[in-house]
């Protein structure tokens, strides 16, 4: 296998995830001189849904207004350092960064991860519209390499969205909102796990998040938190 991956690797040399370039040194993820290019999401950040905070406050003040259906949340990166990087993920038919991106958020929200202890990894899902667009869902992408370097599994049949939404940056936050409304389904009949983690690839309002939440409530799940690539900062 590793013969394998590495003969691959020589074939298709991985670009990395931040200049796009070719991956320097060989084998790594990310190039070394880009790694410091990057910021972690840091505290102070909000309680509830991980936005960094610029007050003392502990909740941001989107979260001081909403009552969110989601129980909590947490983002890896700071929004401007990885944003060229998160539109390349998305739309620019570069699936592999995933992997760097699911082994830092694994390494770097592992206590997120173990004070939750969620039974499986949801991604959020892509209509089949987009998906036939795009050819892949950047959310189960991460989800499925943030799975493979926790040890939690993923399952990106068990939401299904069903509605085909505008997209969210085009919208307002109440917009946003009715845009979400039953735009999900439970794509199973009988739900075991209770604690959820849901991922996306950003958090900025929560309504996208409290809509998956809201869904997997009503199929049984007690617990909902989420884990985003990146989000803005709150006040």
């Amino acid at each position: 296998m590793k013969v394998f991956t590495s003969l691959r690797q020589l074939l298709f040399p991985r670009c990395c995830p931040i200049c796009d370039g070719i991956v320097s040194p060989y084998g790594e993820k990310i190039c070394i001189e880009c790694l410091g290019k990057v910021k972690l999401l840091t505290p102070p950040w909000c309680m509830k849904c991980g936005k960094k905070l610029l007050t003392e406050e502990e909740l941001c003040a989107n979260c001081r207004e909403i009552e969110h259906k989601f129980d909590r949340g947490r983002a890896l990166f700071e929004y401007e350092s990885i944003s060229k990087s998160i539109y390349r993920f998305k739309y620019g038919g570069k699936p592999e960064y995933g992997e760097f991106y699911g082994e830092m958020a694994a390494k770097f929200l592992g206590d997120f991860l173990e004070k939750t202890r969620p039974d499986v990894i949801v991604p959020i899902p892509l209509h089949k519209k987009r998906m036939a667009k795009r050819g892949y869902n950047q959310a189960y992408v991460f989800a499925k390499s943030l799975g493979k370097y926790s040890g939690i599994p993923v399952d990106d049949k068990l939401l299904l969205r069903v509605k085909n939404t505008t997209p969210l940056k085009m919208l307002g936050p109440g917009e946003r909102q009715n845009n979400l409304k039953k735009a999900f389904i439970i794509g199973k009949n009988d739900v075991k796990s209770k604690v959820a983690m849901v991922i996306d690839d950003i958090y900025t309002t929560g309504a996208t998040i409290d809509e998956a939440a809201d869904t997997l409530r009503a199929a049984g799940f007690e617990e909902i938190y989420f884990i985003t690539l990146a989000c803005g900062a709150g006040i």
